[in-house]
């Protein structure tokens, strides 16, 4: 089974000529124009869409899908979100990692299981991993060196720095 990625929303219309103004959910918004094909969501299938032309423009991003030259035509793909497959996912740089990699990672503190990564929150100073415990609590790790010792993406293992105290919960 293929795995589709959430890349960008299609947001407006740009002009008659078949423009889609776009909000991206990327770090890299440069990615756009290295890509030939994208997955729009139509009805629970994913349908390829050959790009175009990619324009960058006062700080935004507009597409054009190859035989959609028109407003009419591209009226269809407003708020709909857009795919790429697992091959077509940037490279990241060697200590990053997709939020898809991360969830469901085993959480490990001293040797033992402590939890399993159920999100990730992505804020402007740092990613928190929201760890469902195996008491069931939830608990916000800052996703920084202080807290994690390594994470593991083949074998889905994270494993928190021992010793500290902010993992346990204030019993007074």
């Amino acid at each position: 089974m293929i795995e589709y990625f959430l890349i960008a929303k299609i947001i407006s219309l740009e002009g008659d000529k078949g423009f889609l103004r776009i909000t991206p959910y990327t770090d890299d918004p440069d990615r756009f124009k290295l890509l030939k094909n994208v997955f729009i969501d139509f009805w629970g299938e994913k349908k390829i869409f050959s790009l175009q032309t990619v324009v960058y423009k006062k700080g935004n991003i507009f597409l054009k899908f190859n035989g959609f030259d028109d407003r009419e035509s591209t009226e269809i793909f407003i708020d709909k979100n857009i795919y790429v497959d697992e091959q077509n996912l940037i490279k990241l740089p060697n200590g990053h990692y997709f939020v898809h990699d991360i969830i469901g990672c085993i959480v490990l503190r001293n040797g033992l299981e402590f939890g399993i990564v159920v999100d990730v929150y992505s804020l402007a100073s740092n990613d928190i991993f929201v760890i469902k415990k195996n008491d069931n609590a939830e608990i916000l790790i800052p996703a920084v060196q202080q807290f994690i010792e390594s994470i593991d993406i083949v074998n889905k293992t994270l494993v928190l720095k021992p010793g500290e105290d902010f993992y346990e919960e204030d019993e007074n």
